[in-house]
């Protein structure tokens, strides 16, 4: 399993927005191949900040199935106004788990 890590900053006063948005994109990830789950924080000390944790089966999933899709496209439509910044993303491999 791979785990994107999507940090996003957010323009001031858009934060209820790109909420509403990404609650909104929900479906695309839901039906997105190989994407097992998707969650989103919010920083409690930068509310501006979020960070968007998406489960992915493989890599190219994310990279290539997901992003050269029509539902990519709709997800910036939902959310892309809101950023302050591109996000910065990066993918993770679990290597150890505790609990």
């Amino acid at each position: 399993m791979i785990l994107e890590i999507a940090q996003i900053e957010v323009k001031p006063g858009q934060e209820a927005e790109f909420e509403a948005g990404v609650t909104k994109a929900v479906p695309l990830f839901r039906r997105a191949k190989g994407c097992s789950g998707v969650t989103l924080q919010r920083s409690i000390e930068k509310p501006t900040r979020y960070r968007l944790f998406v489960r992915w089966e493989t890599l190219e999933n994310h990279t290539v199935d997901f992003r050269g899709s029509p539902d990519f496209q709709e997800w910036r439509a939902c959310v892309g106004h809101t950023f302050a910044a591109p996000p910065e993303v990066e993918h993770v491999r679990e290597i150890v788990h505790g609990f």
